[in-house]
């Protein structure tokens, strides 16, 4: 039997505009709830994201927010993993020329690690790890991926991070070449955002939860 769900509003750890955006949009139409980012709660402290892994990251942040606002969270961790480099940037991905780094001096790190990697095995996937924190209940995490392949010069206008140089086999353009709508729908994020709402859907009824 479901749960109901207590609560008339979801908390999403970010202060992106865009990136609530695409959840309130999502939210509400799924499961007729409204979403609440981080800008309507500063006396947040800042978390360190110091765990070794995308899920660990997006745990640690999701339950010491739920933890301190007694209300439910959702955060994300997410990042560039490349085989050829041993897994590198990975969870260092915004901050893979160092920290503060700009989108493009990641990526021409990026580009000079893989410069002597040949084309078969420039293989590279975007992942998002996206955890749950329900207080009083056990945190859940789920994970999305998406596959391509890094090309040797950016490509691309659009996006944002490594996005120019990710190239995406299926689409026959780098993801700074596709339309923002179509980034959304075969972005990692997008896969765990699908995967969270079936989750949700599944544990729990919502009925638009208690009235603040």
């Amino acid at each position: 039997m479901k749960k109901r769900w207590p609560f008339p509003y979801i908390i999403i750890a970010t202060k992106n505009k865009g990136k609530l955006k695409q959840f309130a949009d999502l939210f509400q139409e799924q499961l007729h709830l409204r979403v609440k980012g981080l800008d309507e709660f500063p006396q947040l402290p800042e978390i360190v994201e110091d765990r070794d892994t995308f899920e660990g990251n997006a745990l640690k942040k999701a339950e010491t927010i739920a933890a301190a606002l007694q209300a439910p969270v959702i955060s994300d961790d997410s990042g560039l993993v490349v085989p050829a480099l041993h897994g590198a940037p990975g969870i260092y991905s915004a901050r893979y020329a160092g920290e503060g780094a700009t989108d493009e001096a990641n990526n021409e790190k990026l580009l000079a690690e893989m410069s002597e990697v040949p084309d078969e095995q420039r293989q590279g996937k975007y992942v998002c790890a996206m955890a749950l924190a329900v207080p009083g209940e056990e945190s859940q995490v789920v994970r999305g991926e998406c596959h391509g392949v890094i090309t040797r010069q950016p490509r691309g206008q659009e996006g944002f991070g490594y996005d120019p140089l990710f190239y995406v086999p299926e689409e026959g353009k780098t993801m700074a070449e596709l339309p923002k709508e179509r980034k959304y729908q075969i972005s990692h994020r997008a896969e765990a955002t699908g995967k969270l709402i079936q989750l949700l859907k599944a544990q729990y009824d919502f009925d638009g939860g208690k009235e603040e």
